[in-house]
């Protein structure tokens, strides 16, 4: 068994520990929402809060950790900050959740 595994390509641990970072960022409800919004365009923090009846500033918290794991990025727009996803495996992600947990489906 040890070596088949020596054979076998494995990702190394400090890979995973990041990946398991952002899967953490990403294991809640009001970033799922946004992420699964930003797939479909372009929003600001205030529509993004909207979405999940949240206040302004705690969606600015959610982005900021979203941004800080590569999934995000922001453009300034006058005073509005509009979001995007730049995270291309995001939408494979999302499919599966989607797949696995929505009833309409």
């Amino acid at each position: 068994m040890a070596a088949a595994l020596k054979q076998q390509k494995l990702t190394p641990l400090t890979a995973l520990e990041q990946a398991a970072e952002c899967l953490r960022v990403l294991a809640h409800a009001h970033r799922l929402r946004m992420i699964q919004m930003l797939l479909r365009g372009r929003y600001s923090v205030g529509e993004l809060a909207d979405a999940c009846e949240i206040p302004s500033h705690m969606a600015s918290e959610h982005l900021r950790l979203l941004q800080r794991c590569g999934f995000l990025s922001a453009t300034k727009e006058g005073r509005s900050v509009f979001y995007q996803v730049t995270e291309t495996h995001l939408a494979q992600i999302m499919h599966c959740v989607e797949s696995r947990f929505d009833n309409a489906s």
